[in-house]
C-alpha cells in the first residue's frame, strides 16, 4: 500500500510537469510551422493514446514515466515527401530550432515561477526571523550572535523569512571563509530601526554543512535558530521496541543530563539525541527524586536524503504551545509583490542549483548529495502527507531543477541540442552528423552514469 500510494504521489507531481515540458516543445514547434508526428508522456511501448484525424498526430502514454518526447517530421530520421520538406524539423531556420528545443525548459521555468507565485499570494504566520537561541560550539557562537536580535540579510541580501534565510545559507554549501549576517538590535526602537541600526556579523565557516554538521539544515549548521517552545523534557510516551524502552528508561523520568551536559528542555535533548546515532549515550534522568544513570545508544535511522540521525523511541506529552508575539510575523504580498518574489526565487534556486552541480564536480561537497527517482518519488509523498502548499513547494522545485538539468550542454539533453544549433547559427552550417553521434554517444554514457549514482545514492538512503 505505502509503495503504490508513494508512485501515485509522484505520478501526481511528475506527471504534469513532463506534460507541460513537452506541451512547450510540441506548441512552439506548431507555431514554427514544423510538422509534430507524435507526442508522448513517457518513454517505450504505447499503453494508450489516439491519433488526431485532422492533424495526424500520435497522442500517447507510454509505459515508462521517465519523461516525454515530441516526435517531429525530420528527413534525417525518415523519408520527407518533397511537398512536405518546408515543413520538417531539420530544414528550419537555427533560431526556430532553438526556440522549439528551448521551449521545454522555459515551460518549466513558467512552471515553476507560476507555482511560487500562488505560494506567495497565500499570506501566512510563520516565525519571525527573531534568533530563539544560539548552538554551542557553532559559527553563531563564536562571534556572540545575540538571542533576541532579528536576522534581516545574509551576505548583503535581505531576508524576510527563515525559509529565505535557509536558502541563503545553502548557497554557502561546502564553502570556506565568512558569511556576513545583518541582525537588527531587539532593543533598536522603532525609528532606529534602519539601515544603520543593523549590525553585521562575519560567521567564520569552513566545509559549511560538511563533515559532522552533514544531513542538518543550514540554519542548525549557522546556529542562530528560530524560536522554540520551552517542553519540560520528562518522558510521557515510549516505543515498546525502541531503545530508551530496552534499556530501562521509564514513563515519567526527566532528563537532567546527556554525557554531561545539562538538559532543561526536550528540543536541546532530542538534538543531542538525533546528532548521536549508533553513539553510547549516558543519560542521567531524575526518576521518583532520585537521580539514575541509563546507558542507551540511539537507533541510526535514515530521512528522505539518507542523512542518518537518532532516534531512541521516546516521546513527551508536549503543552499547548503559545508563540509570543515578538516571534510571530504574518507575511503577505500583494499580487505584483508575490510575482516579483517568485522570479526572485526562481532566480535564486536555479543559480544554486548550477553552484550546486558546479560544487560536485570539483568536491567541495558530496556527490552523494545527488538524488534520483526514488528520492524524488518519496518528497513528493511526503509532500502530500504535509499540506497543499508543500505539494505546489515540491513541485515548483522539481519543476525547476528540470529546466536546469534540460539546459545543460550536454547532447541528448535540451541544452547539448541548443549549443548544436547555436554553433550551426554561427557557422551558417549545421554540425556534421558525425560530430553529432559521437556527441550524443558521450551524453547517453555521461546521462547513464549520473543515473546510476543517483538510483545507486537512493538505494543506499533506503538501505
Amino acid at each position: 500500500m505505502g509503495f503504490s500510494l508513494t508512485l501515485l504521489a509522484a505520478i501526481a507531481v511528475l506527471g504534469p510537469l513532463i506534460a507541460l515540458h513537452e506541451w512547450g516543445h510540441y506548441i512552439v514547434a506548431r507555431l514554427c510551422g514544423v510538422k509534430v508526428l507524435t507526442y508522448s508522456i513517457g518513454f517505450g511501448p504505447k499503453i494508450a493514446g489516439w491519433t488526431s484525424k485532422r492533424s495526424g498526430i500520435d497522442y500517447r502514454l507510454s509505459l515508462l514515466p521517465l519523461g516525454g518526447y515530441v516526435k517531429m517530421l525530420d528527413e534525417r530520421e525518415g523519408e520527407v515527401a518533397d511537398a512536405e520538406k518546408h515543413l520538417a524539423f531539420n530544414t528550419q531556420h537555427p533560431l526556430k530550432k532553438i526556440a522549439i528545443v528551448a521551449a521545454g525548459p522555459i515551460m518549466n521555468f513558467l512552471i515553476a515561477i507560476g507555482l511560487f507565485w500562488v505560494l506567495f499570494l497565500t499570506p501566512s504566520e510563520q516565525l519571525a526571523t527573531r534568533i530563539g537561541s544560539v548552538l554551542p560550539d557553532t559559527p553563531a557562537a563564536a562571534v556572540a550572535m545575540p538571542v533576541g536580535d532579528k536576522i534581516v540579510s545574509v551576505d548583503g541580501q535581505p531576508v524576510q523569512t527563515w525559509e529565505e534565510i535557509n536558502y541563503r545559507l545553502a548557497n554557502r554549501m561546502g564553502e570556506a571563509g565568512t558569511i556576513a549576517v545583518g541582525v537588527q538590535p531587539h532593543s533598536a526602537s522603532l525609528t532606529e530601526r534602519t539601515a544603520k541600526a543593523t549590525q553585521t556579523y562575519n560567521l567564520p565557516v569552513s566545509d559549511f554543512m560538511q563533515g559532522a554538521d552533514k544531513g542538518k539544515d543550514a540554519i542548525s549548521s549557522l546556529g542562530a535558530i528560530p524560536w522554540q517552545p520551552e517542553i519540560a523534557p520528562i518522558i510521557g510516551d515510549l516505543t515498546p521496541e525502541g531503545a530508551a524502552s530496552r534499556q530501562g528508561m521509564q514513563i515519567g523520568d526527566r532528563i537532567t543530563a546527556i554525557n554531561g551536559q545539562a538538559i532543561d528542555d526536550w528540543v536541546s535533548a532530542t538534538r543531542i539525541i538525533k546528532d548521536s546515532p549508533e553513539q553510547l549515550l549516558k543519560i542521567s534522568v531524575l526518576r521518583d527524586g532520585q537521580p539514575v544513570t541509563l546507558e542507551i545508544m540511539p537507533q541510526g535511522k535514515k530521512d528522505t536524503m539518507g542523512n542518518q540521525y537518532g532516534q531512541i523511541g521516546a516521546m513527551v506529552v508536549a503543552p499547548e504551545i503559545t508563540v509570543p508575539d515578538a516571534y510571530k510575523t504574518t507575511v503577505e504580498y500583494s499580487p505584483a509583490m508575490a510575482l516579483v518574489k517568485s522570479f526572485q526565487k526562481t532566480e535564486q534556486l536555479a543559480v544554486m542549483t548550477v553552484a550546486s552541480m558546479g560544487k560536485m564536480i570539483t568536491g567541495k561537497i558530496g556527490i552523494d548529495n545527488l538524488s534520483g527517482p526514488i528520492t524524488i518519488a518519496k518528497v513528493a509523498k511526503q509532500s502530500f502527507d504535509i499540506s497543499w502548499e508543500m505539494v505546489l513547494s515540491t513541485a515548483a522545485l522539481i519543476s525547476l531543477s528540470l529546466a536546469v538539468l534540460n539546459l545543460l550542454p550536454i547532447p541528448v539533453l535540451d541544452g547539448g541540442h541548443i549549443l548544436y544549433y547555436a554553433i550551426e547559427l554561427i557557422r551558417g552550417k549545421p554540425v556534421s552528423e558525425q560530430m553529432q553521434i559521437v556527441g550524443m554517444n558521450i551524453g547517453l554514457i555521461l546521462m547513464a552514469g549520473f543515473m546510476i549514482l543517483a538510483i545507486g545514492n537512493d538505494i543506499s538512503r533506503l538501505f
